[in-house]
């Protein structure tokens, strides 16, 4: 066989195509190529790496179980090794949203090892060995359980450097909240005052939904980790030897450094589609926190002069080509884009995993192109979010307390001592009138003074610390109704 060839003919069931003797694809990848002109986004490059490692693994696996030969094997080796190596990924052309079930990914990997390993046993000067696509490089192998087994690899590479970005980001609320545990402010429900807090007490929220959705991330790895690498076709195993099947998620593990298990059912774990919409899910929960943390940046950053105003950020960009000086929160903006982004996706993979049919789900390449998307963007979107927001987020602590101070609905601490029907008339008169609640307290004599300043401490104020007065009635545990 002589290469440099300026085009080749290759022959398929459907008839013959000349390809380029430059490139490493054939004519399935060719064809795939033509028949889905729907992106230029092509199949994502974790999925090509984890595909290399399977075909290593397969041609290992088959070596040892005596149905590929010794030298082929090496070649098949070698060629994954390669591309593994060098990261060029160039020659894998398929567009990630394409018909087939994953079949011309499949082949497209086929035909780039194969011919990759038929160049390399030529540059001895020697005759190249002749190595098939599918008798070769695909043997023991279906699409139907490497695809998946691929994605799902894929997904797991991806969830790490997202997992490592979360843990920063709960970390970085966690500080703020350590600096601000003392920053009173006015705490809101319905977007109308309620009860003082502290943004200490907040950052600390914002960090425990991260929290558990870290855990959740942790727990569905293991089902990402259960593959159906082995079942070939539907799950029974055709084609394969019972060596192979027995090896070759093992063989994988070691070589991906993934600790892959060989899901129990075969069957099952080829046409059932749970586990991405179980990722997927966990997803858009980490959007939905993050986007709901950002809006209420934004709103609490809204103004400055005319609206809340009770937190600073960065300013990172100018906000406005008509008026000057004006500063948007664009990072937590964008977040909120990448997380509409995220929810969108998710409805996508539940539709394609509800609409699997019988043996095989064809609707994979949807499904694995928007899981990974999510997961890098989300990856970006905390990393950004941190970078150029959380971290020289500033609370304007004197606004806040003022805004404390001068809130009648700040009055509620008084109810267990004046009942909430008295109450009630001291915050419509303060509201009336612009005198804050506690002096109207104080100049009508109601309750002792030394009481007052005690009850409208920022302790106090936040349930943080609750102080017993002498021949006075003691306040309640409001979340136990006992008495302190």
């Amino acid at each position: 066989m002589k290469w440099g060839l300026a085009m080749r003919l290759e022959k398929d069931c459907i008839g013959e195509m000349f390809i380029s003797d430059e490139v490493l694809y054939g004519i399935h990848t060719l064809r795939a190529k033509h028949n889905f002109p729907i992106t230029n986004q092509r199949v994502n490059p974790l999925i090509i790496e984890s595909y290399l490692q399977i075909k290593k693994a397969a041609a290992l696996v088959n070596q040892k179980a005596g149905t590929l030969n010794r030298k082929k094997a090496a070649l098949i080796i070698s060629a994954c090794n390669e591309l593994l190596f060098s990261k060029d990924f160039q020659a894998f052309i398929v567009p990630a949203i394409q018909g087939g079930a994953g079949t011309s990914t499949n082949m497209n990997v086929n035909e780039v090892v194969a011919r990759l390993a038929m160049k390399i046993s030529a540059q001895s000067g020697r005759e190249a060995i002749k190595i098939h696509p599918n008798d070769d490089v695909n043997q023991s192998q279906s699409t139907n359980d490497t695809y998946p087994t691929a994605g799902k690899m894929a997904m797991l590479k991806a969830i790490e450097p997202l997992e490592e970005k979360i843990n920063q980001l709960i970390h970085v609320l966690e500080q703020k909240a350590m600096v601000y545990s003392q920053a009173v402010k006015v705490g809101r429900t319905q977007l109308q005052d309620a009860v003082p807090t502290t943004f200490g007490r907040s950052f600390n929220a914002y960090a425990a939904g991260f929290k558990r959705d870290l855990r959740k991330l942790k727990a569905v790895e293991k089902q990402l980790c259960q593959v159906n690498l082995g079942g070939t076709a539907i799950g029974t195993g055709l084609n394969a030897s019972q060596s192979y099947e027995k090896a070759i998620v093992p063989a994988l593990s070691r070589i991906a450094g993934i600790p892959l298990t060989q899901a129990t059912d075969l069957v099952d774990a080829t046409q059932n589609s749970d586990a991405f919409t179980s990722l997927s899910g966990i997803l858009k929960g980490v959007a939905v926190n993050l986007s709901k943390m950002c809006h209420d940046l934004r709103l609490l950053a809204s103004g400055p002069q005319a609206g809340l105003g009770e937190i600073s950020l960065p300013k990172v960009q100018a906000g406005s080509s008509i008026m000057p000086g004006k500063i948007n929160p664009v990072i937590p903006e964008v977040v909120n884009q990448v997380a509409f982004e995220v929810i969108g996706k998710d409805l996508t993979v539940t539709m394609a995993a509800e609409s699997g049919q019988l043996e095989l789900n064809a609707f994979e390449p949807i499904m694995f192109k928007e899981i990974l998307t999510s997961e890098a963007h989300l990856t970006k979107a905390v990393q950004t979010l941190i970078d150029n927001c959380l971290v020289g987020l500033q609370v304007n602590v004197d606004r806040c307390r003022d805004e404390v101070n001068h809130s009648s609905i700040a009055a509620t601490i008084l109810s267990p001592y004046l009942g909430y029907e008295r109450t009630t008339a001291l915050i419509k008169t303060s509201e009336k009138t612009n005198i804050p609640v506690k002096h109207l307290v104080e100049n009508a004599g109601l309750l002792p003074k030394d009481l007052v300043e005690k009850l409208f401490s920022t302790e106090v104020l936040t349930n943080t610390k609750q102080v017993p007065v002498s021949g006075q009635k003691p306040l309640m545990n409001k979340r136990s109704g006992s008495v302190r």
